[in-house]
């Protein structure tokens, strides 16, 4: 019975041992996937600011041009839904003659607008719409799904040949993978100042769209043999 009980005590205290003995090397490693394609939509920053000499005046002037401007958008095929306010503000100038008070000189008034523009060859028009304000353009994609199924293919693929390359160097073969994990994705590109050929107002106004990168980050861990 002694011997028994023995036994099994050490069977047991050897459990830990081989568990530990039992668990798989393992390689983490992570990879970006990045596919390039013409953008198919922009979104441009744009307003009318003008002064006069009361506010009333300053606000009503702007509206009025501001209300011409949308008609010219949608004249150019811009849609309701993709016309939006940004910004709405009036405040008092003021000159500052030396060594006297400040002086009221009137009012600004400035209405601004964040618009999509789903047909880049409308572009050049949407920004000849009448705006005297122009903030600046950023392009990007209506469906940026297949872009980015495309970026998470390359992404895969080159966990893999990094899986295989460092089995390789370490005297393994690559065996299943264990996680698999994404970070980051498609972003659309940030709204940048328009030149100031764009601000001259020459008609159609020359706007190059250039490529847009969209990128998967991909992470994975795959047990090594």
């Amino acid at each position: 019975m002694r011997s028994l009980t023995l036994t099994i005590l050490l069977g047991a205290l050897a459990l830990p041992a081989a568990a530990i003995a039992a668990e798989p090397s393992t390689v983490t490693l992570s990879a970006v996937g990045e596919t390039h394609l013409a953008p198919d939509m922009a979104t441009l920053s744009l307003g009318v600011t003008v002064t006069a000499p009361t506010a009333a005046e300053a606000m009503q002037t702007d509206a009025a041009r501001m209300t011409q401007v949308i008609a010219a958008l949608r004249r150019q095929g811009v849609a309701e839904r993709d016309i939006q306010t940004a910004g709405l503000n009036v405040q008092p100038q003021y000159s500052f003659p030396q060594n006297q008070p400040r002086q009221l000189t009137g009012y600004q008034a400035s209405h601004q607008l964040t618009i999509a523009v789903r047909d880049l060859e409308r572009l050049g028009a949407a920004i000849d719409a009448g705006a005297n304000d122009i903030g600046g353009i950023g392009f990007g994609l209506k469906d940026p799904g297949a872009a980015e199924d495309a970026a998470r293919l390359k992404a895969v693929a080159a966990l893999r040949a990094k899986a295989d390359l460092y089995a390789r160097a370490a005297g393994y073969s690559v065996g299943r993978l264990i996680n698999l994990s994404e970070g980051g994705g498609y972003a659309p590109g940030p709204v940048r100042p328009l030149p100031m050929m764009a601000m001259a107002k020459v008609a159609s106004t020359p706007v190059e769209a250039g490529e847009l990168d969209v990128r998967v980050e991909a992470s994975a861990v795959y047990e090594l043999k």
